[in-house]
């Protein structure tokens, strides 16, 4: 059963943390997205953000603390929170010996979407991307920023409340970046929430809020603009820095 929460949260973390033995990788971190707000969340390498993400799509168990997502509780609801919302990383998000057509169908049934509204729903997507002529090509075959931009449009093929998205811009040259995130406002405009990774502390700017992680705890957590005022900083990159160089642990 769903959990109770105002409306438009979709996501609410309190208290969660994850152990490795006597170490702690994220320390009773507490916070909470809404319905449609593209929400960044930074750390350096080591910082713990993506212990915390594992934990919050269901790929991981917390040590203590509690959270959901989609409605969903972390702890005891993983598995309908794998199938309620999309995910998106830079590592995998496609497969390469697959056709255009086939990830779209392939991903389709996993994630739900009924089987007559597969095909209709392809075509559709196909024409909006303008891949029509690359549908049957293999998807080892296309640019980097066509890949990123098929991926991010399967990830969320069957609209969900909120998608995932783990540095899902690394390697792409910056105008497909600026394209990519013109479907991540698209998406959000739809009342998809967006819950990014990125190492590109420009597109920290495009988030309505960026939470920054140090040491497996949330040092900062609001508005660009705020974050920009509160450190007394010209750019978010500065923000960042001048948290990181908190940090007394190792890098991955």
């Amino acid at each position: 059963m769903k959990q109770s929460l105002p409306t438009d949260i979709v996501l609410s973390a309190e208290n969660l943390t994850k152990k490795f033995g006597s170490f702690t990788a994220v320390d009773s971190i507490s916070f909470e997205v809404r319905k449609g707000e593209i929400f960044g969340f930074l750390g350096a390498n080591g910082a713990g953000k993506t212990t915390a993400m594992r934990m919050l799509t269901g790929l991981s168990n917390a040590s203590s603390g509690k959270g959901t997502v989609a409605g969903y509780d972390i702890n005891t609801q993983s598995e309908q929170i794998k199938k309620t919302i999309g995910y998106m990383s830079q590592k995998f998000a496609l497969y390469d010996d697959l056709k255009v057509w086939e990830n779209i169908r392939l991903f389709a049934g996993i994630y739900g979407v009924p089987a007559k509204e597969i095909a209709p729903r392809t075509d559709r997507l196909l024409r909006q991307l303008d891949f029509e002529k690359e549908r049957n090509t293999l998807v080892k075959s296309l640019p980097l920023g066509w890949k990123q931009k098929l991926a991010f449009s399967v990830a969320i093929f069957h609209e969900p409340s909120i998608v995932f998205l783990d540095e899902p811009t690394g390697g792409v040259d910056p105008a497909a970046r600026r394209t990519f995130w013109e479907m991540i406002y698209q998406a959000a405009d739809r009342g998809i929430t967006v819950f990014v990774t990125t190492h590109y502390m420009d597109e920290a700017e495009y988030c309505n809020r960026v939470s920054i992680m140090v040491d497996g705890k949330i040092e900062a957590l609001d508005t660009p603009g705020n974050l920009k005022k509160q450190f007394n900083a010209q750019s978010m990159d500065e923000v960042f820095h001048q948290l990181a160089r908190k940090s007394t642990r190792k890098a991955d």
